[in-house]
């Protein structure tokens, strides 16, 4: 993920208060500020095509960004606050906090899969379901991690991988308070359904219906 942090271009935006925002609007921008570190608050301006696509994309509030901002030096942000239209829910302003290397942030992280050439469930036919292609975990500014992975090499068909058998980079954590599942590995649906059918079978083969005992007992009473 470090090395995958989308860029966010904006302006720096000329006046404050609402007279400088509502110009912004009709001039096809958002108005937004920067805030936190060590730096005064940053007035900018982002073209609002661009900013409704990447709210359209969802997770806006959980992504890394790497603001750049003409006359100033790249920092990462984090969205805090967006502001809606009360009717359009169209954006009309949006907030970022800079970021320091130890502030702790909470972002999606993508999750990558290995042992699957030893899996003993997958020779045998299983099929892999990744549950959680990606797991929210709590990181710092400064050691956030491109990926996790969850290793399946000891999965046999029916067992699953949870977030205690992944090894998370030091200083992260889930944001879920259990022990969830990342990964399972499961019969193929044609042996499922055969063995249910099997199932079925044996059960009908157990039951003997009650009118045929009967019938039987009334016949050997006869002889």
């Amino acid at each position: 993920m470090a090395g995958e942090i989308p860029d966010l271009e904006a302006q720096v935006r000329t006046g404050t208060g609402k007279g400088a925002a509502r110009q912004a609007r009709r001039d096809g921008m958002v108005p937004g500020i920067v805030f936190g570190g060590d730096t005064d608050p940053l007035p900018i301006n982002i073209p609002f095509n661009k900013l409704l696509t990447m709210l359209r994309k969802g997770r806006f509030k959980s992504t890394l960004f790497n603001m750049k901002v003409d006359g100033h030096d790249d920092v990462r942000v984090i969205c805090r606050d967006v502001q809606r239209h009360v009717v359009k829910d169209l954006p009309t302003h949006v907030d970022f906090m800079r970021l320091k290397r130890t502030t702790k942030i909470n972002l999606y992280i993508n999750v990558e899969v290995s042992g699957e050439e030893e899996c003993p469930g997958l020779k045998k036919g299983g099929v892999l379901t990744l549950v959680r292609p990606e797991v929210e975990l709590v990181v710092t500014a400064a050691d956030i991690p491109e990926s996790i992975t969850v290793d399946i090499s000891g999965l046999e068909i029916g067992d699953s991988a949870t977030i205690s058998n992944v090894n998370l980079p030091e200083g992260a954590k889930p944001t879920i308070d259990r022990d969830f599942v990342i990964a399972q590995v499961s019969a193929p649906s044609g042996l499922a359904s055969q063995s249910d059918d099997e199932d079925e079978d044996e059960t009908a083969a157990d039951e003997v219906p009650t009118t045929e005992m009967g019938a039987s007992d009334g016949d050997k009473s006869n002889d």
